[in-house]
């Protein structure tokens, strides 16, 4: 009896070792998952506090929550199955939708240069704005959500699609529901830092109203520095799928001539050859983003926006 109650016992701690493990390979990957959609969390970061400018300070936090929670149901019930299904079914389709993400990076990338680089853009498009009111506007974040969402999702699949179905499955979850949780608690203390700087500003001590006016001050900067980040991510994401994926489909020259210069600059530098080389790539990959991403904000201002002014007028 004590015999098999010991064997029991062992088997137990066997299986309680499989499941750490296998939870320890679950939390690496949607690490290593998250990681490769890093450009587009970032980008997404910088977009979203741009919904609540503007709003009264106590609308705010529940705006976001409403748009967090349409994330994730987009993450969740709409793309999830979708790219499991066809990680299962046609994985043959993933790297041209991968490459289809890529080329809408770079597109989004460029056209946020080519606005800064317009004069008068943005006062235009000020001029022109108006409050709607909060369905429309929580409507409005989720659908440009589901677009970056879904990228999220396919180049995490990438990094995972060799798992088992169910190991696929909850590791995309598990992505689905940290980015979320951590794009949106970051955006919700973004919009929330300059009404924690007047409050401090506000309180007796001088540490503490320097401090509150330094929020304060700081947050437009932040934000500029989120979108500067969140733009050069999109062009190196974007660009590096696009280079990694015409690879993959036969079309070499272009991969091998990075990866040329990637070389010789490893070797070039000694010691730091391997980050020297990484930002050669890296470089590469964003200068093939951006020359992509122009290529389709000249096709799209020719087209689909002359359309649209035309329908307008």
């Amino acid at each position: 009896m004590a015999g098999g109650l010991v064997a029991l016992l062992d088997d137990v701690a066997v299986l309680a070792r499989a499941a750490a493990a296998s939870v320890d390979d679950i939390g690496a990957a949607a690490a290593r998952a998250s990681v490769k959609a890093a450009g587009v969390v970032v980008d997404d970061t910088a977009v979203t506090p741009q919904y609540v400018h503007g709003l009264a300070a106590e609308r705010e936090l529940p705006i976001i929550r409403r748009i967090a929670v349409g994330s994730l149901r987009n993450k969740l019930l709409i793309i999830l199955p979708a790219v499991l299904l066809l990680s299962q079914f046609l994985p043959v389709l993933l790297t041209p939708l991968l490459m289809l993400g890529g080329i809408y990076l770079s597109y989004e990338g460029a056209e946020k240069i080519w606005h800064k680089l317009r004069p008068g853009h943005d006062d235009h498009a000020a001029a022109e704005e108006k409050a709607p009111d909060e369905n429309t506007i929580v409507s409005g974040a989720v659908r440009t959500d589901f677009i970056l969402s879904a990228e999220i999702m396919v180049i995490s699949l990438n990094e995972v699609v060799d798992e088992p179905f169910l190991s696929r499955a909850v590791i995309l979850a598990v992505v689905a529901v940290a980015i979320t949780v951590l794009v949106y608690g970051v955006v919700g203390l973004i919009v929330k830092m300059d009404d924690v700087g007047l409050n401090l500003a506000e309180r007796p001590g001088r540490a503490v109203t320097k401090l509150g006016r330094g929020l304060v001050k700081g947050m437009p900067k932040l934000l500029t520095g989120l979108t500067v980040v969140g733009t050069a991510a999109m062009l190196w994401v974007g660009g590096h799928i696009l280079l990694v994926g015409t690879d993959e489909l036969g079309l070499h020259a272009i991969y091998e001539l990075v990866h040329h210069l990637e070389e010789a600059a490893h070797d070039a530098a000694g010691a730091l050859g391997g980050l020297v080389g990484w930002l050669v790539n890296t470089l590469g990959s964003a200068v093939l983003g951006l020359v992509v991403g122009a290529l389709a904000v000249v096709v799209m201002s020719l087209t689909f926006h002359r359309k649209q002014s035309h329908s307008v007028s």
